[in-house]
């Protein structure tokens, strides 16, 4: 069982569409984070697509829902608009326990939106908590089509691991060569580049950077899980590892240590989790097909910010438990 979070605050939920969007927002560089017990979240996307000339049967999948509950996070309040009707919207979770949204529109003649807002809170409760099986799982320990290492991850990882193989250490040191070894540039990579060739290169985004630590944490048997989500004070969407270890003060269960090799640091409440899966291809934000004979053209636009904030009456100590069911 999952421990329970404090009560949903039942004046966001009642809400309206026209409330949602017009939420103000906080200046996040000047929260003392340390002192903060709870946080809500304004996530706001577009994703505009135009098209030569008319489409039809339009099927698309959206994956920018967090789920109602991951860990110390909980989805309140969320609007879709879609700017061509009629369409039909079906929800589903993958094998993940990701929130697929599936989108079927008959036509098209030029141009169509996908507009979501979203309304997210945290909460100080952590450590993030899942049950021991979860360390087992062959999906975040075997390679992927985006984590498939070569030589050189294999050298990389047997000499990080040469310096001590106790799991926390170790996934920290990973973060850390990522961090110093890689160069942010954006336009080197695609969201097809895999760790290898990311390395090769030594730039990429922070895709790039996640692929290359999960794959250097699974040549180190540290199961971990690539996370698509926000980061306050970034226009876009981010990516960063979890890492699935073992949990000292109860052998049945799990902990999840957030890592972002981007920014080389841990995860920390200035955070959104969407989605996770073993590499990009799992939690892609936007897909789709129709039926005519030339390409489409998307931009996107993205926006996350901070909406409320609660302060305890004093810096954070030890965290609660939070155990996730699988």
């Amino acid at each position: 069982m999952q421990e329970r979070l404090p009560r949903i605050d039942a004046s966001i939920v009642a809400l309206d569409a026209s409330q949602i969007k017009s939420l103000g927002l906080l200046d996040h560089a000047a929260i003392d984070w340390g002192r903060v017990q709870r946080s809500v979240y304004l996530i706001h996307q577009n994703f505009h697509y135009e098209y030569p000339g008319p489409i039809a049967d339009l099927r698309h999948q959206l994956v920018v829902l967090p789920p109602r509950r991951h860990g110390d996070q909980r989805r309140l309040r969320h609007q879709l608009d879609v700017s061509v009707s009629p369409v039909e919207i079906a929800s589903r979770r993958d094998t993940f326990g990701n929130v697929v949204l599936d989108l079927r529109v008959p036509f098209v003649e030029a141009a169509i939106d996908f507009e979501a807002w979203i309304v997210v809170e945290r909460f100080a409760i952590g450590p993030h908590r899942l049950p021991g099986a979860a360390l087992a799982d062959r999906r975040y320990l075997d390679p992927s089509p985006l984590t498939q290492p070569d030589e050189a991850l294999r050298a990389v990882a047997t000499s990080l691991r040469m310096a001590g193989d106790d799991p926390l250490p170790l996934a920290r040191r990973i973060n850390r060569w990522v961090f110093e070894t890689m160069t942010y540039a954006s336009g080197v990579t695609t969201v097809e580049t895999n760790a290898a060739q990311a390395l090769a290169l030594s730039q990429g985004v922070c895709q790039d950077y996640a692929h290359i630590m999960l794959t250097l944490c699974r040549l180190c048997e540290l199961p971990a899980r690539y996370v698509s989500g926000h980061l306050l004070g970034e226009g876009g969407t981010h990516a960063w590892v979890d890492v699935l270890l073992p949990a000292a003060d109860h052998p049945s269960e799990a902990v999840v240590v957030a890592f972002d090799p981007t920014n080389g640091r841990e995860v920390g409440l200035s955070y959104v989790t969407v989605a996770i899966g073993r590499d990009y291809r799992d939690v892609a934000p936007t897909s789709g097909s129709y039926t005519a004979s030339y390409k489409g053209q998307l931009s996107s636009q993205r926006r996350v910010g901070l909406t409320a904030v609660q302060y305890a009456r004093q810096r954070r100590s030890l965290p609660e438990r939070n155990v996730e069911t699988a």
